[in-house]
């Protein structure tokens, strides 16, 4: 469980940082304070590995940032070789999804239009890793495809991949996310998140 949270937040907004003159790395998991729910949720499941408890700081302009990052350890460093190998965030090849990470992906990193428009807004990795991430969305039978936004590219799912996306990550999301995929928090019940907060797994 934590290991599929871990590589979902990878995917999107997460960072590992490494510090010179220190063996290990360390997850950074940084949002808007508007986001408190997501960040607390994370931490419930990362808290044996954390540093400390998620703290509200001063961002960029008049934005609040609600943050915090887990311990330095030798599995974190792993991750790092396999996601910076060249010092620039890249996606590996030998990585494969499960709805538990596709679904910490989409709600980091996630958007919905309209209700045939939603994307994966990968804009900040190469067409080439875009291309290894269509093929691996296509390995959960989703169709998606390279949409251009402004100046860079991002990944839109087919409309009818819509159905099997919102079955694959909806038991997963959390009701604070249910907005993601058009869904009211309020009205739906069946929808609650069957992810375990703690597990060690």
């Amino acid at each position: 469980m934590q290991q599929s949270v871990i590589i979902g937040t990878l995917l999107g907004d997460g960072h590992l940082r490494t510090f010179k003159g220190r063996k290990n790395a360390l997850l950074e998991i940084n949002h808007s304070f508007k986001q408190k729910d997501y960040v607390d949720w994370k931490y419930g499941i990362l808290e044996n590995v954390s540093a400390s408890p998620p703290k509200a700081r001063n961002g960029n302009g008049k934005r609040i940032a609600y943050r915090f990052h887990s311990k330095q350890l030798p599995e974190l460093s792993k991750f790092h070789q396999l996601f910076y190998g060249n010092g620039i965030k890249k996606i590996p090849k030998s990585i494969s999804l499960n709805p538990i990470m596709l679904s910490v992906w989409y709600m980091d990193d996630g958007s919905r239009c309209s209700d045939e428009d939603f994307y994966l807004n990968t804009q900040q990795y190469s067409l080439e890793d875009q291309n290894r991430l269509i093929a691996m969305l296509k390995e959960m039978g989703l169709e998606t495809r390279l949409n251009k936004d402004k100046l860079y590219w991002r990944i839109r799912f087919i409309t009818s991949s819509l159905p099997r996306l919102k079955e694959l990550i909806a038991p997963h999301l959390i009701p604070s996310m249910y907005y993601k995929l058009g869904y009211n928090p309020v009205e739906t019940e069946a929808m609650r998140p069957r992810v375990a907060v703690k597990n060690g797994s």
